[in-house]
């Protein structure tokens, strides 16, 4: 990510490209990984916002071979959103003060200093739960 994405708080990380991906309903968001390229390779990831979500979603492909879901908002400053890390078992906020947390939403180092909140994770063949409440 580029110095000036970073000033302007731009992530890397998209929406899914299928729209119908995925749809939330009384606090659990339903994902099709069918409809969701981007979640197959480990380190594959989206961000899910809108569908009256109550709050903006990372889900992250873990390197570990797991999925992991975040409220996606750093704990720093202005509450930006937050890119899985290429190769390492954590997620980075996408400003300038690239604050990182593990995948249990610890905070590991950068400007803030407090955790993630992350949300539990189902999986199934082709579906995953998240539940956001």
């Amino acid at each position: 990510m580029g110095f000036f994405s970073r000033i302007l708080g731009i992530c890397s990380t998209k929406v899914p490209s299928v729209d119908s991906a995925w749809r939330y309903q009384n606090g659990r968001v339903e994902i099709d990984l069918n409809k969701a390229p981007e979640l197959i390779p480990k380190g594959g990831a989206v961000r899910l916002e809108g569908k009256g979500l109550p709050e903006r979603v990372l889900v992250v492909h873990g390197e570990d071979g797991a999925f992991h879901a975040f409220r996606n908002k750093c704990a720093h400053v202005g509450g930006r959103r937050l890119d899985p890390l290429p190769g390492r078992h954590s997620v980075q906020c996408c400003s300038v003060g690239k604050s990182e947390y593990d995948y249990e939403g610890k905070f590991l180092s950068g400007a803030a200093k407090k955790p993630v909140p992350v949300f539990r994770v189902e999986s199934g063949e082709d579906t995953l739960h998240i539940f956001v409440r």
